[in-house]
């Protein structure tokens, strides 16, 4: 839909080292683009775990995975305590960091196969505009090969990993694709789904190393900058063709000699192996010498998975959050959100500021110095990582279409659910006083839940795609 939109408010910045209060009696006018020095733009490095859970890393208060980079890159930056994906799956929370959108505007409401139109802009087009040589490792998602929606298309001048969710699964598979072309690796899935998908036989290139390895020399390439990085990492997402142990990796590592059940040996390694990217992402940096001009941002597009046998349970991976992957409770899309940028950031710093994927889009156009695109509905978070005021979102807002449909909005310390969305009863939550949403207070507050309706009624356009209930 072409409909435009529009977005307001403006309350003061929420920052502390704990999981505080989000509103705020007094008003601020709203926050210019902040000032930045009149040193090189700065290169962006986005790191993207797929699945991981509010609580699988140390930083977030993990226990039993070791994360031991994330959890000193949390030391030397940012540390998001209220950060949320687009949506509680990949393929529209991508598309809403990709495109600044949240679900009841983007076509993307659900994990459907589309395809990017050539009117979708994305982050990499307005940064590609601005002077960034752009890149993407990893899964896309977005668009299927040959279509409008492939990343060479949609502003990346560089490609390689997987076009197709679906074929990332796969951990062993007999191709990726650099840029628009399949390069085949020498592993053998005799029953391989259309989209590449399916369990190998014969295991000997693992998709991660291939991943990793190309966004080494991405970067290398772009040394003397400025570039943009998206390295949508496919660690710790299950092969979820795999029934008996979905949690495909070469081996367990540390992890090898303890008593879980395999698919947790498993997880577990997984997540290990995405912190040990991270520390070489994060090495090459300070080899190339442009540490100190890199905003890197790690984060994860939705919450803890329970596929390919594993229980999001075992090791607590959403945290004290309520719900994992396909719930709008806390659990399905409030994730771990860390960045660092020296000289610029502050080091050891935790913020409360509300924010969310949609909100990239016009971050990345603060940094590069353009104008953000027509119809999103992102607030650039600039301001907060430089310790400046900032404005607010008046709500944030999802819609999901899987296992029925879903809406959520947050409105300050309130957070509204209605299943299914449109006709369902509203629920509410204080997550200041109760994060784990284990309290639905809407009989209290009839007032929140009004509004709560009105902010779902404004943020929801009807989509080709999807379609609500009450609606032909």
């Amino acid at each position: 839909m072409n409909n435009p939109w529009s977005k307001a408010g403006s309350l003061t910045l929420l920052a502390g080292l704990s999981l505080a209060s989000s509103s705020c009696p007094s008003l601020l006018a709203a926050a210019s683009t902040p000032e930045l020095p009149s040193s090189a733009k700065p290169n962006i490095l986005f790191i993207l775990a797929d699945d991981a859970g509010y609580g699988d890393f140390g930083c977030y208060g993990q226990k039993t995975i070791q994360t031991p980079n994330i959890d000193h890159f949390a030391q030397e930056g940012v540390r998001f305590l209220q950060f949320y994906a687009g949506a509680p799956v990949c393929a529209p929370s991508r598309n809403a960091l990709m495109t600044g959108q949240h679900t009841g505007h983007t076509q993307f409401r659900g994990n459907a196969k589309i395809n990017l139109r050539p009117e979708d802009t994305t982050v990499a087009e307005v940064l590609k505009q601005a002077g960034y040589a752009t890149g993407l490792v990893g899964k896309w998602g977005l668009g299927s090969e040959g279509s409008s929606g492939t990343p060479t298309k949609k502003g990346f001048d560089f490609f390689y990993g997987y076009v197709d969710q679906t074929h990332a699964h796969n951990y062993y598979p007999t191709f990726l694709v650099r840029n628009d072309m399949r390069e085949p690796l020498r592993n053998v899935v005799p029953d391989e789904g259309p989209y590449g998908q399916g369990v190998a036989t014969v295991k000997v290139d693992y998709s991660d190393d291939f991943i990793l390895a190309e966004g080494l020399k991405f970067m290398d390439e772009h040394k003397n900058g400025p570039f943009f990085l998206y390295y949508a990492s496919t660690l710790p997402h299950a092969n979820d063709e795999n029934k008996v142990n979905g949690s495909e990796i070469p081996s367990y590592g540390q992890y090898a000699q303890t008593i879980w059940p395999e698919p947790e040996k498993g997880y577990a390694a997984m997540i290990t192996r995405f912190d040990d990217d991270v520390g070489k992402l994060l090495a090459k940096l300070d080899d190339l010498g442009v540490a100190n001009n890199t905003l890197v941002i790690i984060t994860s597009d939705n919450g803890a998975q329970e596929e390919g046998e594993h229980s999001a349970a075992f090791f607590n991976s959403s945290g004290i959050l309520h719900g994992i992957k396909r719930d709008v409770y806390e659990g399905g899309f409030r994730e771990p959100f860390l960045a660092r940028w020296p000289d610029h950031i502050a080091p050891a710093t935790v913020s409360n500021q509300v924010s969310y994927f949609p909100d990239f889009m016009a971050t990345a156009a603060d940094l590069a110095g353009v104008k953000v695109p027509d119809k999103t509905d992102g607030i650039s978070f600039l301001p907060t990582l430089l310790g400046q005021p900032q404005k607010q979102h008046d709500y944030l807002y999802w819609e999901f279409y899987e296992t029925g449909t879903k809406q959520a909005v947050r409105m300050g310390d309130w957070k509204a659910i209605r299943i299914p969305m449109i006709t369902g009863p509203i629920q509410l939550y204080n997550l200041n006083a109760d994060p784990g949403e284990l309290h639905d207070v809407a009989a209290d507050h009839p007032d929140l839940v009004v509004k709560a309706a009105a902010d779902m009624k404004e943020a929801h356009v009807p989509s080709l795609n999807f379609v609500a209930p009450g609606e032909h």
